[in-house]
């Protein structure tokens, strides 16, 4: 006994001066980066006040600060942002859910703003505007030519609750003014859910809001009471939003105390998120429908139900971001979002994709997949044996940039007819189905979307689009085509859908869109066969 604790005794003694050499190496770190900081502040402080007092014209100083701020952004990580005082509120309204405004989503096709959706319950539905509507002038501004653009809509359509705003606004050869009071106006994150069949739900989640979590379980009670057992959760195109959010959209699927994700920093220790035990859809089969732009909260909510097997994720690679930005709020209102930590999934994975070799290689990465193939064929695709992870059920999955699918979907490459393409570029497509429902409301022959659906082909729609195209100089039958007759009956049978879509969308609302294109959409399409196929991935206890 005694021999131990002399052996003890002795090799405390050998550790104690090592422990005391390596605090001391501690601390001469932390006195080096103290004193690296202060000269760098210094050294800033100087030669702003060498400007200041000594160039040759007076010094735009509040200008040159913001320019230097940006500067010390661009050397950081490509998620870290300056957000000036005057931009604070348009950059975080995505994210809080509202804005003030009129109420109207717009486009702006040669050189003149239009109303593309007038939101329903909102100021400008209020006193009778319609989508279509033109804009003439903007509180006696003129808002067309070079004024149309969208930061003069923005800068002079919004703001403050209660505040008026005077349009003068064209609807076919009539000038109509409007007198608008501005309100509050939601930004909603769920834009359409609804049954497939009997059994099997969608719904898309277009971002991660405060209020996207309340959003999500009223579409779930709702598509519960209809006989919802299975679900497909959209978050194609979704960038994210607040971690909070995603832990809470995630919590809905995951059993009491399971690890939905965790983040540490330099500054920061391990903080674990779990879930508990109020989800709405615990049980019942997932699938999760995942793009190159699926990114943040979308990679956190899709990496924890991948890792813990709780549903089958059918798309393409993510987007690849893993880091954590905290809000800092500066003394003259502007904002900094400053990353302070990673997150990583409950396998450990980091899915950050590598940003150490510039902006530009970073900004660039997914035209590099593309050139690379891997939009078009996961075998494209290679990643290390040092990214594999292990579910809970065993299966590799990939750390190190976005997070990779269980089932993939090749991007679509059939080429468009030039047709369309005319179409699209004179804005005829998006202009038609104004000008359509205006005309048409209250047919007896669409009273409803079922019957719309039903009925399309009767209410010839899509022949009048044609018609409508060559009245502003598409002939269809006079277009030089290209392509062989199977790309152009494709290409009509997608226009005549797209344009069934967005007729339903100006005469029912917002969402009626995509309940008529996932007839084209081969990832929904997969998805709904992969659940009736068998039931994938059941949820474990």
């Amino acid at each position: 006994m005694k021999k131990n604790i002399l052996f003890v005794f002795a090799i405390a003694i050998l550790i104690m001066p090592l422990q005391a050499q390596t605090r001391k190496h501690t601390l001469f770190k932390k006195k080096t980066a103290v004193a690296d900081t202060v000269l760098g502040s210094q050294r800033l402080l100087e030669v702003m006040s060498l400007i200041q007092n000594s160039y040759v014209v007076d010094p735009n100083t509040d200008a040159l600060s913001e320019t230097a701020i940006r500067a010390m952004f661009r050397s950081l990580d490509p998620h870290s942002i300056y957000i000036p005082a005057k931009d604070v509120k348009r950059t975080n309204e995505a994210l809080l859910g509202n804005f003030e405004g009129v109420g109207i989503s717009f486009s702006v096709i040669n050189d003149t703003i239009r109303i593309s959706e007038v939101l329903s319950g909102g100021p400008s539905e209020k006193v009778g505007m319609l989508p279509g509507d033109k804009f003439l002038r903007i509180d006696g501004i003129t808002a067309t030519g070079d004024s149309a653009n969208n930061a003069f809509a923005f800068r002079h359509l919004r703001g403050k609750k209660g505040t008026m705003v005077i349009v003068d606004m064209l609807r076919g050869t009539d000038t109509l003014t409007f007198y608008i009071e501005r309100d509050k106006i939601p930004i909603h994150s769920v834009e359409v859910y609804f049954m497939e069949d009997d059994t099997i739900g969608y719904i898309a989640l277009q971002r991660f809001a405060r209020n996207s979590v309340d959003e999500f379980q009223k579409a779930v009670k709702e598509l519960q009471k209809q006989g919802m057992k299975a679900l497909i959760l959209d978050l194609r195109g979704n960038s994210g939003g607040f971690l909070d959010i995603a832990c809470g959209l995630a919590n809905e699927f995951l059993s009491q105390g399971k690890l939905i994700v965790y983040q540490e920093g330099r500054t920061r220790p391990r903080q674990d998120f779990r879930a508990n035990r109020r989800g709405n859809f615990r049980k019942g089969s997932l699938i999760v429908l995942i793009d190159e732009q699926s990114a943040s909260a979308s990679e956190i909510v899709s990496g924890a139900v991948q890792d813990w097997d709780r549903g089958i994720l059918i798309g393409r690679r993510t987007y690849g971001k893993g880091l954590v930005q905290t809000m800092f709020t500066l003394s003259d209102g502007g904002q900094i979002r400053l990353t302070t930590a990673r997150y990583f999934t409950p396998s450990g994975r980091c899915i950050q994709r590598p940003y150490t070799k510039g902006s530009d290689e970073y900004d660039n990465d997914l035209r590099d997949r593309y050139k690379r193939g891997e939009l078009f064929s996961a075998d494209s695709i290679h990643l290390p044996d040092s990214l594999k992870y292990q579910t809970v059920g065993g299966r590799t999955v990939y750390g190190g940039g976005g997070v990779m699918p269980d089932i993939f979907i090749p991007m679509d490459t059939t080429p468009s007819t030039k047709f369309y393409q005319e179409c699209r570029r004179k804005g005829i497509i998006n202009q038609f189905p104004h000008v359509w429902a205006d005309k048409h409301r209250g047919d007896t022959l669409m009273p409803d979307f079922d019957t719309y659906l039903q009925n399309f082909d009767t209410l010839g729609i899509y022949q009048d689009f044609i018609a409508f195209a060559t009245e502003k100089g598409v002939v269809r039958d006079s277009v030089q085509e290209t392509c062989s007759d199977s790309v152009r009956a494709f290409n009509d049978r997608f226009l005549s859908l797209q344009i069934k879509g967005l007729v339903a969308d100006r005469l029912f609302g917002r969402g009626h869109y995509y309940r008529v294109m996932k007839e084209q959409d081969t990832f929904y399409k997969v998805a709904v066969a992969t659940l009736r196929k068998h039931d994938p991935l059941p949820s474990r206890p």
